[in-house]
């Protein structure tokens, strides 16, 4: 019964990293739809703000918003991304990332 326990405990301590893996490479498919979501959608977003908002977009997502902006990636941007974008730029902890990514600029979403 010990070495089961062990044995489990070695199988989870060994899926930590692949998790990290699977949702680090969500993150990054996900970056690569938001700039042409922001220049549809969100047209108030001035070009040179397109990074430090996608940042901040992809940084307070969570897991399902991910898998959902990364699925978007392959079919295309559309009213349920910018759906997505728009909960995650209403979170405080979002608006809090772009004061500090972009000091001085309110953007009006």
């Amino acid at each position: 019964m010990t070495r089961l326990l062990l044995l489990l405990s070695l199988v989870l301590a060994a899926c930590t990293p692949v998790q990290q893996a699977t949702d680090q490479a969500g993150r990054s498919t996900a970056k690569t739809i938001l700039p042409e979501t922001l220049a549809i959608y969100f047209p108030q977003v001035p070009k040179q703000f397109f990074q430090p908002f996608t940042d901040c977009i992809v940084d307070n997502a969570d897991a399902s918003e991910v898998q959902s902006l990364a699925a978007d990636a392959v079919t295309g941007t559309d009213q349920g991304t910018a759906d997505t974008v728009r909960a995650i730029l209403a979170r405080s902890s979002t608006q809090q990332c772009l004061a500090a990514a972009v000091p001085g600029t309110a953007v009006p979403l």
